[in-house]
């Protein structure tokens, strides 16, 4: 048995485990690494941690910190609020506007985690307070960043595009940039329906809570007026009706609902941090987690009491994980497992068997591993058969890119890494099951419809 074969084995046995075993899929993942370098690899320890994710680290803590400052004084639940009256109170609206911010900021240049970093924290927080799904909120902000990542300005749009120009095969920017938009936005699409986003047209509740927000809160500054000037007919029923009616019952103006408002000099800082944020990242192209953590560190010093349990609501568990899967792909990857399955499909000799067989190992390679890099040897490996003139290279090159990067919601992606760290008082456990599913579901299924569609016809 070869060692590239040994090496994907020891890859399932991990899945299988962690799956039906109590154990974090990191610290699985960590001994596999170790154990297949060492005895199958013969990679010393240097080379075993060379596929350590250092950067992504960075990222998941500095973000997290972050983040976990701005819920605890209160910023992300203005930021939520602000949210809340830019739309007047349509809340169906919401993740259509995490997709869009999400998709204008990749399609401008931002990288996609980078994006999604900054996106996805108030997404996540607005989806907590609202009870939205955050396998919906999180697939909208990540299919948004890779809705928009293939713009001719974009990062990811001129890797593909010179990396096509390089090989010498014909190139198209805009149908690159249009498939990937098309495609994410009709995936986003169905996610909206089928995880509840119809529903929250027609959800009074969520509308009440809105309006029952901003009553108290105008009632707690002018309790004399409280029944003066409202239209009754608008008044919400119920108990929040009679606290309305009844001062002694209104929520205390102290309490952080009645608060999340106005703006104090803690959230002022913090709201500047955030803007400073997107501002190195996409204006400097700083790195994100070294930003992140350095504003954390200031927004610490400044307000300690703020911050105080900040470091301990960095997603832990989740940071072992990611970083642990991807430590063991990249002994996959320095002993060439990856590049020996993908020339074992390029070999076959069956140009439409191939194109379909690359997707589908684009898409599952990238669900673990970086997606430019993916992309980046793929692309080169569909050269031989494109020249045979059987399919069209625009066409190819676009599944290609799609199949890539739509996987990104995946719990192991830098995207969907992301996503689970953000998320604010969910079941962390079952949350990255719905995005091992979600991301599984993606894998299986979007790599044959887009070559079905844009490889088939011979596109280019």
């Amino acid at each position: 048995m070869s060692a590239e074969l040994i090496s994907i084995l020891v890859l399932v046995v991990v899945f299988v485990i962690a799956t039906t075993r109590s154990i974090n899929m990191g610290a699985l993942a960590f001994a596999a690494a170790y154990g297949v370098g060492e005895l199958v690899a013969d990679f010393d320890a240097d080379k075993i941690f060379a596929g350590f994710p250092g950067d992504l680290f960075v990222v998941l803590v500095g973000v997290t910190y972050l983040f976990a400052i701005a819920r605890a004084n209160g910023t992300t639940d203005w930021l939520v609020h602000a949210s809340i009256r830019l739309v007047r109170g349509r809340v169906v609206l919401i993740p259509w506007v995490m997709f869009v911010l999400t998709g204008a900021l990749t399609a401008i240049g931002a990288v996609s985690p980078a994006a999604v970093a900054i996106v996805a924290p108030i997404a996540l927080s607005f989806a907590a307070r609202y009870q939205i799904s955050p396998l919906l909120m999180g697939a909208m902000v990540v299919h948004g960043a890779q809705g928009g990542g293939f713009s001719p300005i974009s990062i990811y749009g001129t890797i593909v595009n010179g990396i096509v120009e390089r090989e010498k095969l014909p190139g198209n920017e805009i149908a690159l940039f249009l498939a990937s938009l098309v495609v994410n936005l009709v995936i986003a699409g169905v996610v909206f329906v089928l995880f509840g986003g119809l529903k929250l047209r027609n959800d009074e509740s969520v509308t009440e809570t809105v309006s029952v927000s901003s009553t108290v809160s105008s009632a707690g500054s002018a309790p004399s007026s409280a029944g003066a000037g409202d239209d009754t007919k608008s008044a919400p029923e119920g108990p929040e009706a009679d606290r309305k009616k009844d001062p002694s019952k209104e929520k205390p103006s102290a309490e952080p609902e009645d608060d999340t408002t106005r703006l104090n000099p803690a959230r002022t800082a913090t709201l500047a941090a955030l803007v400073a944020l997107v501002v190195a990242v996409l204006a400097f192209d700083l790195d994100a987690g070294l930003t992140s953590i350095t504003l954390a560190v200031l927004l610490s010093t400044c307000w300690p009491e703020d911050s105080r349990n900040a470091v301990s609501q960095i997603a832990w568990p989740t940071v072992l994980l990611i970083c642990g899967v991807l430590t063991y792909v990249g002994v996959l990857d320095e002993m060439g497992t990856i590049d020996w399955a993908g020339k074992g499909v390029s070999d076959i000799g069956v140009p439409l068997l191939s194109a379909v067989l690359l997707c589908y190992i684009g898409a599952l390679v990238s669900a673990f591993a970086s997606s430019v890099g993916i992309m980046g040897a793929l692309i080169p490996l569909a050269v031989p058969f494109l020249a045979q003139g059987e399919i069209g290279a625009v066409g190819m090159v676009a599944a290609l890119a799609v199949s890539a990067t739509v996987v990104d919601v995946s719990p192991f992606s830098t995207n969907g890494a992301l996503v689970l760290a953000a998320a604010p008082g969910v079941d962390r456990e079952r949350f990255f099951r719905q995005l091992m599913m979600y991301g599984g579901i993606v894998v299986a299924v979007v790599p044959a419809v887009v070559w079905l569609a844009l490889v088939v016809p011979g596109w280019g």
